[in-house]
């Protein structure tokens, strides 16, 4: 297959422009995914492959961003074997009977994904149709300590009580509901592949509630499973790596295994790279705060990330992708993000 601006700066390589894409970018901000989505669950908007589809679509026509992130949700796996967890508007996942003790992992089956969400892969074969060839797709998954917090949590946590009580009280247990979460990442991500996603993200958003030391015991084990699998599955396809406030943890998620490493707008791109050499691929890390503060302000923080990432002849670091540190907010002028993405080509461009 032919390479892309995306897939040569997630390797490393001399890209043609430094890519971009946006981390919700199929999503609330945009008054046509409004128009089209409705009302209720997400995940009743997944199941619908000709609307994920076109989810997927919008943002790439709206922003001309370089990659395409699929139209799905991190709790779809334990969703879709049983266990209990909807994603409620305006709050995020939920289940009514979280998993506290070892009986709750017969609630959590092995995942199968040509079986249990066959819309997604239908999902899959018609966006790698529809897309140009130069605009990747990119599959995800959440990492097994995030969908792990919401499933023992029963609702997004600020204190992670009960994920943090169940680590350190029973670790067996712990361990073992982290080691089916690996399989269905593993499996999920594995079969977006298999159809036609080139790489993919692995996101691990609430890792940084955690210490170090508890992450490299109870976690960085698990989510090294998963990039090592992957690798040995299918080694031509990248893997992001991507969590919010984990400055403290990002050399113990460098050492999980993937080829590039996100960053929240709390670390710079050059000190990631004094920390962990200069070869480092990074991802990232506009703040999404200064999208929302207009134009002007979204530009000028845009020209200082590229700034960050600048070598000492003046030039661009290869290994770059372009991406806000986070989300995009719902109340996101999209006007500015077509901005922001336009000025990344134009001041980049080789």
């Amino acid at each position: 297959m032919a390479s892309t601006p995306f897939l040569d700066a997630a390797s490393g390589r001399p890209a043609a422009h430094t890519p971009v894409w946006f981390m919700r970018q199929a999503g609330r901000s945009l008054p046509e995914y409004r128009a089209l989505r409705g009302e209720g669950s997400i995940l009743d908007a997944i199941k619908v492959p000709d609307l994920a589809t076109e989810l997927t679509l919008q943002p790439v026509r709206r922003y001309g961003v370089d990659a395409a992130v699929l139209y799905s949700d991190i709790v779809v796996p334990a969703h879709a074997v049983g266990f209990g967890i909807d994603v409620a508007p305006g709050t995020g996942p939920v289940c009514a009977t979280p998993f506290r003790t070892a009986a709750d992992l017969a609630r959590l089956r092995e995942f199968e994904p040509e079986a249990d969400t066959p819309y997604v892969l239908d999902t899959v074969r018609q966006m790698v149709a529809e897309l140009p060839e130069q605009v990747p797709l990119l599959g995800f998954a959440g990492a097994p300590f995030t969908v792990a917090s919401y499933l023992v949590e029963g609702r997004p946590s600020r204190t992670y009580e009960h994920t943090k009580r169940l680590m350190h009280t029973e670790p067996v247990l712990w361990h073992s509901l982290m080691a089916r979460l690996v399989q269905h990442a593993v499996a999920s991500i594995s079969s977006q592949l298999a159809n036609g996603a080139r790489a993919f993200q692995l996101f691990d958003s609430w890792a940084g509630a955690l210490s170090a030391v508890d992450y490299e015991r109870f976690v960085l084990p698990h989510s090294r499973s998963v990039f090592q699998q992957l690798r040995a599955l299918h080694p031509e396809a990248p893997g992001i790596h991507f969590g919010i406030g984990c400055d403290h943890l990002l050399e113990h998620m460098l050492a999980a295994g993937p080829k590039v490493l996100g960053l929240d707008w709390r670390t710079s791109i050059l000190g990631a790279r004094v920390r962990m050499g200069p070869d480092l691929v990074v991802q990232g890390n506009l703040d999404p705060a200064l999208v929302l503060a207009g134009t002007d302000v979204a530009l000028d923080g845009t020209d200082a990330v590229l700034a960050d990432n600048r070598l000492a002849d003046g030039t661009q670091h290869p290994g770059h992708i372009f991406n806000l540190g986070h989300g995009v907010q719902p109340n996101t002028d999209p006007t500015v993000l077509t901005a922001v993405a336009a000025r990344v080509h134009e001041a980049t461009r080789r």
